[in-house]
């Protein structure tokens, strides 16, 4: 019988109703029963002081523990001026600090990003990318973005493109995979 994977899901976007928000919610609906995913919220961590990193606040410490209790981590991101959003990449400095104690060590994780423009938030996929490099977070080499995101999702916000759900079906299915085989012992 399969292990059922918890996923720590990260949104790169505060509004409620914000498309990737929209695309995490599908991911969690179109998940495998092996993948159990969770969206964690990260709008009330402080910006990141390093003052503060030997008795960091409440909400940075749940936030390590989230992510420690995690199997793996998955981003759904959109891109601000070619970037990740200041938002998420605040997450990531806190859970990443003191140094030598980062919660994302060796964590799989993957990249969903989306956009209302054509490109689908490269900008912000390629930069997650490359901080995770740094993080030693073994990336889904599949690559996933999302252009014209606002037409994939009906006035409720939910998802209706049925190609972009067999695409995020496969997709879910290729990190699942990427899990198992890096999954720390």
């Amino acid at each position: 019988m399969a292990t059922t994977r918890n996923v720590a899901v990260f949104v790169g976007s505060l509004r409620k109703a914000s498309l990737n928000r929209k695309v995490a919610l599908a991911l969690a609906a179109l998940a495998p029963p092996t993948l159990k995913l969770s969206i964690v919220e990260i709008g009330d961590l402080p910006l990141f002081n390093e003052d503060w990193e030997a008795n960091p606040p409440k909400n940075v410490v749940d936030l390590k523990a989230t992510i420690q209790a995690a199997d793996a981590v998955l981003f759904v991101t959109p891109e601000y001026n070619r970037s990740v959003p200041g938002v998420l990449k605040n997450a990531i400095d806190v859970a990443s600090r003191p140094y030598g104690k980062s919660a994302w060590n060796g964590k799989p994780g993957a990249v969903v990003s989306a956009s209302p423009g054509a490109i689908g938030g490269f900008g912000a996929n390629n930069h997650l990318r490359q901080s995770f490099v740094f993080l030693n977070v073994p990336m889904l080499p599949h690559e996933a973005y999302l252009g014209n995101a606002h037409t994939l999702f009906d006035d409720a916000g939910k998802l209706t493109n049925e190609s972009t759900k067999e695409f995020l079906t496969k997709f879910l299915a290729r990190f699942a995979t990427w899990i198992e085989s890096n999954i720390a012992t």
